[in-house]
């Protein structure tokens, strides 16, 4: 009997599922996710798949998940009333922040409210010094009395943060044994577990974060695995986290400040393994789906990951040039930046008589005003529909139908006459709207880094990316587009190339050179035990454990580190040598310049990932389809393409009808996506099953 794995990705609008066997059958779903029970989506699309199929709950062998269950907690203020417990003087340190603005002329803007208000926020008469040295001892007493008086207020979790317990951690240790005690059931963060680093207000966001959430996602995980279990499935439970890794789910309800950013992460994982494949290293992502568009870069055939980034702030960028806009998390993430764009994002005209997109969104209920589920404001997706992009009668294979013509009148009366257009142009002027704003996401990681898109592919995903990819692309000036198959349900399906990854680190603020190989075998060296026992509890063997040593430095005096590789083995003074001449090469690729020799490297955190190398690789080299819906692709459809070009006859295929390269326009419709190709372009599809767009600017 074939065992399969699945992968299962939590979207604002649709939940993705994609079922792998070992003989590399490949069967998908989308269904749209239930936003009041998100394992409900799950564990329905599941149960139609095994009847459609013929398969049984025993036959999965692995459920992998991309949910979006922790973030939504932070953006909509829903996470757990939560108290913080830090050191006398420290109290304001999340409202204080970094004094860090995103608009530096921005009179209006205004910090995000903190998720602990200050009542909350209580602290306990301590002091440990920058070197863990105790200098006021910490009163169990008064630890008894700020834990009675959080409980007394009814808090469903407490974190707690002190100052420079990176440094020396055994009075977090002593408050969290009067948490246990006094309330042995109450769900708690401390610092010293979360984030042993350096940084005062990045540890205490993070720390607030984990704990903000861990309710809500370790309820989540239960509901679902009982859910999973009770319809026979058995099968273990793991978790995407930010930086690209999996996790157990017993882990993830222990630090789900790992999984905020969980569901992008999965499609840059697989772009990255399928770019190898196809010998492309330096390719840019892009991902949208209903409610968000996303943008990646892969480099020499490495995704990036940010050293913490911010969520809630709008465009999420793991960069040095926004910062302050969000909620702070100072984890290991690929490197992701976000817009609010999307599908069901709600098109709108402002007081001034302008035509904006998003950031709200029409969500999974009730929708695009066509999808006939009570939706009354346009959106993207009716603006589409207009155009001819999409089909005007059913999306995902015939399993949504449209009511395409109460989508045109919403518009027409909302947007077109308003501003005294014509129906057509103004769903195109939706549309160019959208693509403008979600080139924002691509610069931010490439030409705002000192990188030409020019010189990259364009890799394009998500259930509406391939409908935008080559509006994008020809923007900023790229020639090539690669739509992978199944690009709908391609963040599910990169689930299944991951392995599992544990992160850690430890603050060491010591210049480099002056700093003890035995030191540094000895914090490394630490690390390494604990990445190995966490991977042999999640049952790997040693010899199936990958150890990666990274080194997070600045010079002397900068604010701002850069993460360098650090050798594997025992330190002498010629490797110490080698890892501050590693970070002046980082250091001049990312700001142009270097350092003398006299200038000291100060050593701030050594970083360490062990990752668990399964015996056999998780997605075979061949795969096959093991759907049974048939293409219905129907053969012309009159789609418009702007003022100066207007309508044209578009050949409508599915991606099987591509034989030999053809020239737009073209409408390739599939199960979970539709990608247009527009008339200055050539299609063609590769040995892969990919569709290989190539724009050409010679007639443009």
């Amino acid at each position: 009997m074939t065992s399969f794995r699945v992968g299962a990705d939590i979207g604002g609008t649709f939940t993705d599922l994609v079922l792998l066997g070992q003989d590399g059958t490949l069967l998908t779903k989308k269904i749209p996710s239930t936003v009041e029970a998100y394992e409900e989506a799950i564990v329905d699309g599941l149960s139609s798949v095994f009847e459609t199929a013929g398969l049984e709950p025993g036959q999965i062998s692995e459920v992998l998940h991309g949910t979006t269950v922790a973030s939504n907690a932070i953006l909509e203020h829903k996470g757990a009333r939560t108290g913080l417990i830090t050191t006398k003087g420290f109290r304001d340190v999340l409202e204080i922040r970094t004094l860090r603005m995103p608009r530096l002329y921005d009179l209006h803007w205004e910090k995000p409210p903190p998720l602990v208000p200050r009542y909350l926020r209580l602290d306990v008469d301590e002091r440990v010094n920058n070197r863990g040295e105790v200098e006021r001892a910490l009163d169990l007493d008064e630890v008894e009395r700020v834990v009675q008086r959080l409980l007394d207020e009814q808090v469903e979790t407490i974190a707690v943060c002190l100052i420079n317990s990176y440094a020396n951690g055994d009075h977090e240790w002593a408050i969290k044994g009067v948490i246990e005690r006094l309330a042995p059931d109450l769900l708690h963060s401390i610092s010293a577990e979360v984030l042993p680093e350096i940084s005062e207000y990045q540890r205490t966001s993070t720390t607030v974060i984990n704990a903000y959430v861990m309710p809500i996602v370790s309820r989540y995980l239960r509901q679902l695995s009982a859910r999973l279990q009770g319809d026979g499935i058995k099968a273990p439970l793991l978790l995407m986290q930010s930086n690209g890794g999996l996790i157990s789910a017993h882990v993830a309800e222990r630090k789900p400040a790992n999984i905020i950013e969980s569901g992008p992460a999965g499609g840059v994982v697989g772009a990255q393994a399928l770019a190898r494949k196809l010998d492309l290293p330096d390719i840019i992502t892009f991902d949208m789906g209903g409610t968000t568009a996303k943008a990646s870069m892969v480099e020499d055939g490495e995704f990036t990951r940010s050293l913490d980034y911010q969520v809630g702030g709008g465009i999420m960028v793991g960069s040095r040039l926004m910062t302050g806009a969000g909620y702070h998390l100072k984890v290991p993430a690929i490197d992701l930046a976000e817009v609010g764009a999307g599908g069901g994002s709600v098109v709108w005209i402002d007081a001034g008589g302008s035509l904006q997109i998003g950031p709200q969104s029409a969500g999974a209920v009730p929708g695009p005003v066509c999808y006939g589920m009570g939706g009354e404001e346009p959106t993207v997706t009716d603006a589409n529909v207009i155009l001819g992009y999409l089909n005007p009668e059913f999306l995902v294979g015939g399993d949504l139908e449209l009511q395409a013509d109460k989508g045109r009148a919403v518009f027409q009366a909302s947007i077109a006459e308003p501003m005294g257009l014509d129906l057509a142009h103004a769903a195109h002027g939706a549309h160019q709207i959208a693509i403008s704003n979600m080139i924002r996401a691509i610069r931010a990681i490439s030409s705002e880094r000192g990188r030409d898109p020019r010189a990259y592919t364009l890799f394009a995903f998500g259930g509406n990316g391939p409908l935008f990819a080559a509006g994008m692309a020809k923007a900023l000036g790229m020639t090539r587009i690669v739509v992978p198959p199944h690009p709908g349900l391609f963040s599910s399906f990169g689930l299944l190339y991951a392995d599992v990854e544990h992160h850690y680190s430890r603050s060491m603020m010591q210049v480099l050179r002056e700093a003890e190989p035995a030191a540094l075998d000895g914090i490394w060296g630490g690390l390494e035990a604990e990445a190995r026992a966490q991977l042999e509890a999640d049952g790997y063997r040693p010899e199936q454990i990958e150890i990666r040593r990274t080194a997070n430095m600045h010079y002397k005096g900068q604010i701002y580190e850069l993460s360098v590789p650090a050798p594997n083995g025992d330190f002498s003074p010629e490797m110490v040598a080698e890892l501050e001449e590693r970070f002046g090469r980082e250091h001049e690729r990312t700001y142009g310049h270097r350092a003398g020799p006299e200038e000291p490297v100060m050593l701030v955190n050594a970083q360490l990932i062990g990752r668990a190398i399964p015996d056999h690789p998780g997605v075979p080299d061949q795969l096959k389809s093991g759907d049974t819906r048939a293409d219905r692709a129907v053969n012309t459809r009159q789609a418009y393409f702007g003022p100066e070009v207007g309508w044209l006859e578009a050949r409508v295929l599915s991606r099987a009808d591509l034989d030999g390269e053809r020239r737009g326009p073209l409408i390739i419709e599939e199960y979970d996506a539709t990608c247009l190709v527009p008339p200055d372009a050539k299609v063609r599809r590769d040995g892969f099953g990919n569709i290989v767009i190539d724009l050409d600017y010679s007639t443009a």
